[in-house]
């Protein structure tokens, strides 16, 4: 096999997974282990990975959050399949959060109609929840520009005061080890109040927030269930022991 052509696969498998082991990709690639090692020094060397012990990560930036409008361009069709679900997990006469998010702004156009109360910290939510006609409460304060989100002491305090039946929550990393991530401490903060004031909570992502890790520490995988279009094999069941994992597909 020619190097470009492993190291397509390599990087296909990075977008697909996030991380890869050095013996799968010998075993993949019908290669040496030393032809594995070189070739994951060479895409290092180009930016495509991060090496860690025993094989491949995708390269991040723990403290860069994209824009609201960068996020909504991505994986659209995973997203509304994880949407559904999660709409399809609320009863009648709940009280929710919808955290910011564009995950969890797919879920309005399935709440239209239903008995629901919604509290959320994101503007651009609340006002397509208003224009849906569904009873809505918008958290107050200092509103951060990149994602619309209402982050600060005040949001904090005033969501201190609800309960919630369910919290549906986005997050930019999803780890083993460090659970779930954002990048922002004041959203970080906000995140981690409503898992806790929620008597069930979920995290709604699609599989590229796998094996990544931002820069704030939310809460454990064990504070809320997942909700995705697809786990990634190689820590599928190690996050199973960890917390409940919903796979949505078509």
């Amino acid at each position: 096999m020619l190097t470009e052509e492993r190291h397509r696969k390599i990087i296909d498998w990075l977008e697909r997974d996030g991380l890869v082991k050095s013996q799968d990709l010998i075993q993949w690639l019908h290669s040496s282990e030393s032809t594995v090692r070189r070739d994951l020094q060479e895409l290092e060397d180009m930016g495509m990975l991060e090496r860690i012990h025993g094989g491949a990560k995708r390269p991040q930036h723990l403290e860069q959050e994209l824009g609201m409008i960068e996020k909504s361009a991505k994986n659209v069709q995973q997203k509304k399949l994880v949407a559904k679900y999660a709409a399809d997990c609320i009863t009648e006469g709940d009280v929710i959060y919808l955290d910011a998010g564009t995950t969890t702004s797919e879920m309005i156009p399935f709440l239209k109609d239903r008995a629901v109360t919604v509290v959320t910290n994101s503007v651009g939510l609340a006002a397509h929840l208003v224009e849906a006609q569904i009873a809505t409460i918008v958290l107050g304060g200092r509103i951060k520009l990149t994602t619309d989100a209402v982050v600060g002491s005040q949001a904090l305090e005033q969501l201190k005061q609800y309960r919630f039946n369910k919290a549906f929550m986005g997050m930019n990393g999803v780890h083993l080890d460090s659970g779930y991530s954002t990048p922002d401490p004041e959203e970080a903060i906000l995140k981690r109040a409503a898992i806790q004031q929620a008597e069930e909570a979920f995290v709604l992502v699609d599989h590229s927030k796998f094996n990544q890790t931002s820069f704030v520490s939310v809460a454990p995988l064990s504070a809320a269930s997942i909700l995705t279009d697809t786990c990634p094999l190689v820590i599928h069941d190690q996050i199973t022991e960890q917390t409940t994992l919903k796979e949505v597909s078509v």
